[in-house]
């Protein structure tokens, strides 16, 4: 378990929440986290999806207000997986539901869909560590945009290949808003 220290002499105010699940649910907490701090440094809002959009494969929806290029407010729907470990090789594989790929790869909709998923290592206790000065977060995401990809005969799982060099990061995040707004899928 994470330890709390309370220094002496500073007035701390702490107000926390037991939360009870397994893992993986700690471990979706902890990517969709990854994904409001790369947004809101990117200057976006981030809206988390509720039960009934997530079954439709949307986790979390970001958007900037106002009229950017041919698009306003522009918007981009996620889907957010998380995965511990390291992404191994270049592209990296990953095991997909074939629903969620399903989701991801059909065309028609009118925000733009991609997977996000992001590497954790393994326990709770590994992942983010804080002081005064910093606040950091272990390991990175990584972005695919799997529109207009093939259908599969897959009933369960698809391997998908994810790129190393398309971090979900800042820049990232930048480009793919700045295509929105062009107008492109």
């Amino acid at each position: 378990m994470p330890s709390l220290r309370i220094h002496p002499g500073r007035s701390t105010w702490l107000s926390s929440i037991i939360v009870t699940g397994d893992h993986a649910d700690l471990q979706a907490q902890f990517s969709l986290a990854y994904v409001q701090a790369v947004a809101s440094v990117a200057g976006y809002f981030v809206q988390i999806s509720e039960r009934g959009f997530d079954k439709d494969g949307i986790d979390a929806t970001l958007m900037r207000r106002g009229k950017l290029g041919v698009t306003a407010s522009p918007r981009l729907d996620l889907q957010v997986k998380s995965h511990h470990g390291r992404a191994t090789g270049d592209p990296w594989p990953y095991d997909l539901d074939v629903k969620a790929y399903d989701d991801l790869r059909k065309e028609g909709y009118q925000v733009p869909r991609i997977l996000v998923v992001v590497l954790v290592p393994d326990g709770p206790g590994k992942w983010l560590s804080h002081s005064e000065d910093e606040l950091v977060l272990r390991r990175c995401g990584y972005w695919l945009d799997l529109h207009g990809a093939a259908a599969t005969t897959n009933t369960s799982k698809i391997r998908v290949q994810i790129p190393r060099s398309q971090v979900f990061d800042v820049g990232a995040l930048d480009a793919l808003m700045a295509r929105i707004r062009r107008g492109a899928p």
